[in-house]
């Protein structure tokens, strides 16, 4: 018998100074069976740090083919494409093709993976945006995270609060060029 989704309901207080984006989000979030809670967490603070008119979580672990969000304008066209992870040179060539702006959340240590990208073939790489976030702070949001959750999130000057389950953490959202 497979394994199925589970759900997680993610109630977001976003403010992103740094853009100029306050709303409230009540996001509904399907998490694959092989999904870590990590990553999990990186997907949603990828949509709230990327928040915009036309974003939306797509089928992610499902479809292989599909970055795990996305932005659309109102024709339908793919206008950012948002990875999560360590995706290789060939995923974000392809990504690269099929939009003008791609941005990769990356919740590990980007050294080792950006050894295996350098002098990597990647069309328009200089489209590729790289965001790390501490992996300390994700392993330790990552553990209060439950089927319900309710997020504060500030972005100031690239640092990046959040507070969850009454406790207060922040980071900086370090920024990277796709790597030479």
């Amino acid at each position: 018998m497979a394994l199925t989704s589970t759900v997680h309901v993610f109630d977001v207080a976003l403010s992103d100074v740094d853009r100029g984006v306050y709303t409230s989000l009540s996001l509904k979030v399907a998490r694959h069976p092989s999904e870590t809670a990590e990553y999990l967490l990186t997907r949603v603070l990828a949509y709230a740090l990327e928040y915009e008119d036309g974003i939306a979580f797509t089928q992610g672990l499902s479809v292989a083919e599909d970055p795990a969000v996305w932005v659309k304008d109102l024709t339908g066209q793919l206008r950012v494409w948002i990875e999560v992870g360590t995706p290789d040179a060939p995923r974000l060539h392809r990504a690269s093709k099929a939009c003008n702006r791609v941005v990769v959340y990356c919740h590990k240590d980007v050294g080792p993976w950006f050894r295996t990208l350098a002098g990597q073939k990647v069309y328009a790489s200089d489209r590729v945006e790289i965001v790390a976030i501490d992996r300390a702070f994700v392993d330790e949001v990552a553990e209060r995270i439950e089927r319900r959750t309710a997020l504060a999130l500030s972005v100031t000057e690239g640092t990046l609060y959040l507070d969850i389950a009454g406790a207060s953490f922040s980071t900086t959202l370090v920024r990277h060029p796709f790597p030479k």
